[in-house]
């Protein structure tokens, strides 16, 4: 049997936000495939290209489901300047990776446009300098999946996943912790 998928968008976000993570740290190792290699070297920028395209699409509903998520978990946790933070630290990696896109795209496309190609050290210095802001877009990328990582195990953020009653028509049954907790308040 599969899990249960989510009831809404906002359950959707701890299923979606680890696609453009990896997809966006594995491109630049493209770029360094064609950069290093002389024979397919079009071929690895592009597939670069594509990855940072789904990628950055990625972050697109990524930070969609978790502005939905977010409005649930600012109404039952504590942890509301750790969520704004996250929130934040989103859109704007979000906006880095969509000018970093459109960058990368721009060093391929400009060439052909002007019928012209960069060659020597004038393409390796266009890639390398790109690569370098990339590292910039990767650092805010990876301090952005933290504070995520934070909220869910420090702060116990969680995404509802599935609720309601279970496929035997029951209420789920409560956790261990919460049966335990609600019996320390009996005493």
């Amino acid at each position: 049997m599969f899990p249960p998928l989510p009831n809404d968008w906002s359950g959707f976000h701890p299923l979606v936000i680890h696609f453009p993570i990896a997809l966006l740290f594995v491109a630049p190792l493209l770029v360094l495939f064609g950069l290093a290699l002389k024979t397919g070297r079009q071929a690895y920028l592009i597939s670069a290209a594509i990855l940072m395209v789904l990628g950055t699409l990625g972050m697109f509903v990524a930070v969609s489901t978790g502005e939905a998520a977010g409005e649930i978990a600012e109404h039952t946790t504590t942890a509301g300047a750790m969520l704004e933070r996250h929130e934040e630290l989103a859109e704007t990696t979000r906006t880095i990776f969509t000018v970093l896109t459109l960058l990368f795209g721009a060093l391929l496309v400009v060439p052909l446009l002007i019928k012209r190609e960069l060659r020597g050290p004038a393409f390796h210095a266009a890639y390398l300098v790109f690569l370098l802001v990339y590292c910039v877009g990767l650092s805010q990328l990876a301090r952005t999946a933290h504070e995520g990582g934070m909220l869910v195990h420090q702060a116990g953020v969680r995404a509802v996943v599935a609720s309601g009653p279970s496929s035997d028509g029951q209420p789920p049954p409560a956790s261990s912790a919460a049966r335990d907790h609600d019996d320390d308040d009996d005493d």
